[in-house]
């Protein structure tokens, strides 16, 4: 027994200190102050309206967002909300940003498919008619809807922002297929294409997407300094508000809730104490 269970214990160690089971370190986060973080955080409208530019110049080559309507952009608390047009359909700024934009229609004559420009009630359009052609435009990886990405990845925008920043040069021993971008801040085991030192595997994963970003690439209408890591922060903040756009109202609502209920405590007490003060206890 004793010389089964000193084997037993040998082969353990071999196990554990094999290269395949070595800890793989986390991928890099990076943490930003938002302005809608906390309870009584609200968005940016200036930064909503850098981040829609950023994800119509650059994102929506590739990305769809099939959950959003031109109008909503126009909604309270969206980057193009104007307090004098309740309806968002007859916001005339949001009516401009979907006219630019061509989406797919039938002819009512003829039935024959065509393109118009859009209007605010059209969703945004997707960049491929299909799967198969969105694969195919892009290495067999199928980009996702970016919707709801905020809330689907944990860490939400601040991941977003993390892995438009993340990307960085292969260190010397990691191997990168062709197609693939190494990026310290994806999500991904990289043990078996690293060729070093089976202790130090370099954090982060590989992506399809190349780096989407680059100095300059957006211009800002208000003269923001368009660098990558601006870039990201308003392309991350649009997702968050894209994908939970009643945000502040659901605060704003809270925040009611718990004056009312603060009320209602202090009400309840002095009432409890006129009812009951004079019988014993």
């Amino acid at each position: 027994m004793l010389r089964k269970g000193i084997a037993l214990a040998a082969l353990g160690l071999a196990f554990l200190g094999s290269p395949a089971l070595a800890a793989h370190p986390k991928p890099v986060e990076r943490e930003v102050a938002w302005s809608f973080d906390g309870p009584f955080g609200k968005f940016d409208t200036a930064q909503l309206q850098r981040g829609y530019k950023v994800y119509r110049e650059v994102c929506a080559a590739c990305h769809s967002m099939h959950l959003l309507s031109f109008r909503n952009l126009g909604e309270k608390g969206g980057p193009f909300y104007d307090p004098e047009y309740k309806n968002p359909n007859d916001n005339p700024y949001v009516k401009s940003l979907a006219k630019d934009i061509q989406v797919p229609d039938i002819d009512s004559d003829t039935g024959d498919a065509i393109q118009r420009p859009a209007t605010p009630a059209d969703r945004f359009p997707s960049p491929f008619p299909n799967e198969p052609a969105a694969r195919a435009s892009n290495g067999g990886a199928l980009p996702p809807d970016l919707s709801v990405i905020a809330k689907a990845r944990e860490g939400g925008p601040n991941y977003i922002y993390a892995l438009m920043t993340g990307y960085r040069n292969p260190p010397a021993g990691l191997t990168v297929g062709v197609g693939q971008h190494y990026n310290v801040s994806m999500t991904g085991d990289l043990t078996s294409a690293w060729k070093g030192d089976h202790h130090k595997v370099p954090p982060g994963g590989v992506v399809a997407m190349p780096p989407p970003l680059a100095d300059g690439k957006v211009t800002f209408d208000d003269g923001s300094p368009s660098t990558v890591d601006q870039q990201a922060k308003d392309v991350a903040a649009f997702l968050y508000w894209a994908a939970e756009p009643k945000m502040m109202e659901r605060k704003q609502f809270g925040l009611g809730a718990m004056i009312y209920l603060l009320i209602f405590t202090v009400l309840l007490y002095f009432s409890y104490r006129r009812i009951w003060r004079n019988v014993a206890h």
